[in-house]
Parts: structure tokens; sequence; C-alpha cells
């Protein structure tokens, strides 16, 4: 299968719903006010983030699933991800629990969200952990979808619910008003019909005995063997990406997360381009690893490259233009607080983007222990750097950590999966 095709399916998985959102985004922020807005950007947030308790079998499902397809031996596939989608299940249902119980102090006082909001804001996350299982279920299914290579039918999916995420907000607003308690329902509902395609699309896939195989505990070790390493990786990860926003409004208030995050949700939309890449990579290298390391390496160092040449000139661009991009977008009055916070964070994306290559090529070659180490050491360092940053220099201090902290991840990982053909040609 087509290594650009599969990439040009993932861009537009990506790509179309951000198109969307360009255009609702304004309109959120006019209705919902810049705090309201704020605090639907939480919920995005926070149902992404759980989906860490899929416990890295997401992943895990698509390295062994495409390894005994690669081998031919598919009469382990029905216990195989049967165990893999009902331990999913199980643990979002635990990631969901925990939110709940977190979601009435998070929404009156750790978020510092101003009291009118405040249960609006505690109701909102409650009807938000209902969506931690389905994220995690839908992981796992799409993990087998990526083994097959299924990366258009995935993609489909993944568009349905960007515009989802986007449209039904706005939709919500034009037909009810301003509540974001029915915004948070509507896309709750959205990841429950994704839920469904997915599984159909699967179906079509496996063999239709999947259904009355076994749980497999025997299945479930060797995926968490994979994926325990893997799944520090997962919680550590989208914790330093997410975090800044909670401790902006830890400690400079709900209204602050607003200058910070929309750029920030708008800016991340072009790593879409390597992660575009790396999802199509991964399959394609966990398989050719076991068979040349070298040509591995060599599509690996290739890609990298190329997502380099690629992002150099658009994040130039994006710098150079950001308070007039913000001013024709947002109004003079928000580009004011945030087009130096857009300038300092491009150079952050070149540094993010580029480093999606080794890190796949290290996670597809089993050892997802080194990328949970240098996570680990890089959070100890982030978070402390992040609180002193706003103390002392707002929100732009919190910007500019993120950049350090992303420009020492791609070093290090670069240092690592040069690495990696050493260990295969022991």
């Amino acid at each position: 299968m087509s290594l650009k095709r599969n990439t040009i399916w993932n861009l537009i998985g990506t790509g179309l719903p951000f198109l969307l959102g360009a255009v609702t985004i304004p309109y959120l922020v006019k209705h919902l006010g810049i705090e309201g807005f704020g605090i639907l950007t939480l919920v995005w947030a926070l149902i992404g983030y759980f989906s860490l308790f899929d416990f890295g079998l997401g992943r895990a499902l698509t390295q062994q699933v495409s390894t005994c397809i690669a081998s031919n031996d598919r009469s382990k596939l029905p216990h195989l991800v049967k165990s893999g989608l009902l331990f999913t299940f199980f643990t979002g249902l635990i990631g969901g629990l925990i939110l709940a119980l977190l979601s009435d102090s998070l929404g009156h006082s750790w978020l510092k969200v101003s009291l009118p909001l405040q249960g609006d804001t505690a109701r909102c996350l409650l009807i938000a952990s209902l969506g931690i299982p389905l994220t995690t279920v839908t992981t796992g299914l799409r993990g087998v979808l990526e083994a097959y290579e299924d990366f258009k039918g995935v993609n489909l999916l993944r568009v349905i619910l960007g515009i989802a995420n986007f449209g039904l907000p706005a939709l919500s607003v034009m037909i009810v008003g301003s509540s974001l308690t029915l915004i948070v329902v509507s896309l709750i509902v959205a990841r429950v019909v994704v839920l469904g395609g997915h599984l159909y699309l699967m179906n079509l896939k496996l063999p239709p005995e999947w259904l009355k195989s076994k749980f497999s505990f025997k299945e479930i070790s060797g995926l968490l063997s994979f994926g325990m390493w893997m799944t520090v990786s997962n919680i550590i990860s989208p914790l330093m990406v997410t975090a800044d926003r909670f401790v902006i409004s830890a400690v400079l208030g709900a209204s602050a997360v607003a200058y910070y995050t929309v750029p920030f949700e708008v800016l991340i939309r072009v790593l879409v381009i390597p992660a575009a890449l790396t999802s199509a990579l991964f399959p394609r290298l966990a398989a050719t690893l076991k068979v040349d390391s070298d040509a591995a390496l060599a599509l690996s160092l290739r890609c990298m490259k190329l997502v380099a040449s690629v992002l150099i000139p658009i994040c130039a661009v994006i710098a150079l233009g950001s308070y007039y991009g913000l001013s024709l977008w947002l109004g003079h009055d928000f580009a004011e607080k945030s087009w130096a916070i857009v300038s300092v964070m491009s150079l952050g994306l070149i540094f993010n983007g580029i480093a999606f290559v080794p890190f796949a090529t290290i996670q597809a070659s089993g050892d997802a222990k080194i990328t949970a180490l240098i996570h680990i050491s890089e959070l100890l360092v982030y978070i402390p750097l992040l609180f002193l940053s706003l103390h002392f220099l707002g929100v732009i201090g919190a910007a500019a950590v993120w950049v350090m902290r992303v420009g020492v991840d791609l070093l290090l990982l670069t240092i690592y999966a040069k690495k990696i053909n050493v260990k295969y040609h022991l």
C-alpha cells in the first residue's frame, strides 16, 4: 500500500475539520465569551487527554496485528483484538469515573472559573466523563484498522468527528443559545456515532468469529508488555501538551486561557503534516525494522528531512504574519494579546514536527521505554519552569518554555533513534 496515499488520507482527516474550525471558532468566541470558550477548550482537552486510559493498547494493537498479518498468522487475531478492546473499555470506565469524581472540584475551585459559570463547568465535565470509555475503545478500533492500513476509512471517520467537534457547538448556539451543557452533550453523541463507524469497518476486516472469541489474559499480557512504557509516554506527553492551559487558568485565571489556547489550537494543526506521515509510517516501520533495519532507518531520515523542508517555510510565514492574521480573524484587541505568543510558538512547531519521526521510529522498534524516560525527565523540568515563567513573564513565558521543551525533545529523540540500527545488528 502506498505510504504517500495513506499520508494524504491522514492529511484529509485532520485538515478538513480544521477548515471548519477556522470559521466556527470566532463565532463561538463571540457568543460564548472568552471564558466560556476557554471552558469548552478545556473539555476538548480533557476528553482527548483521558484517552491515555487505553494504556498504549491502540498503538500496541497496530504493532501486533500488523505483525500477524505480515507473518500470515491470522488465527490469533480474534482473541488478540477482542481482548484488547475489552481492556480499553474497562480502563476507559476507570478514567471516566476519575473525571466524574473530580468534576465538581474542578468546576467550583481548581480552575478559577467565575462564579456564574462554575455550576455549568462542573456539569460539563461530568457529562464529558461519559466520553472517556468511548474514546479509549475508539482508539483501540483505530489501532486495528491502521494495522490493516485502512487509512481511508479511519480518516473519513476522523473527518466526521472533527466536523462534529467544531460544527455541533456552533449549531447548538444557533438553535438553543449559548448553553455549554448542551454543547458537551452533542459532542458525546458524536463520539457514540463515530465509535459505531469504527466497529463496522473492523467487522469487515476480521473473521466473524472474533465476537465469540474469549477474553485472553495471555494476549493482554503481551499487549501490555509492549505498551507499558508506551503508556507512560501516552500519559506524560499529552499532559505536557495540555497542562499549560490548566496552569495558566490556576495562575492567571480562566479568561487568560483563551489568549494562549486559541492560537495554540490553530498552530498545532500545522502538525497534521508530520502526524499524517508518521501515522502511515508506523506500521511500515514496525514491519521493516524486523527485516531490514538499514532500510528502516534510511526511511526515517528521509522523512525527517521532508518534514523540516515543509515546516520551516510555513512557520516563517506564520511568525511574520501573526499580528495581521489574528487581527483579520479575531480582531485587533485579541491580536494585541496573542501575536507574540504565535511568533514564539512557530519556532516550537518546527522542533515538535520533526520530532514526530524519531519518536515513531523508536516506538516502532518496540523500545518505548526510551521515549517514556525522555518524557519523564522533561516533565520534571517543564512544570516548575512553566509556573515560574507565568509568574514573571505572563502567558508569553509559557510559550517560551514550551519551545524550549520541544527543542530538547527533538535532540534527545534523534540521538536515540540513531542508536536503533546498532541494536538490530547486535
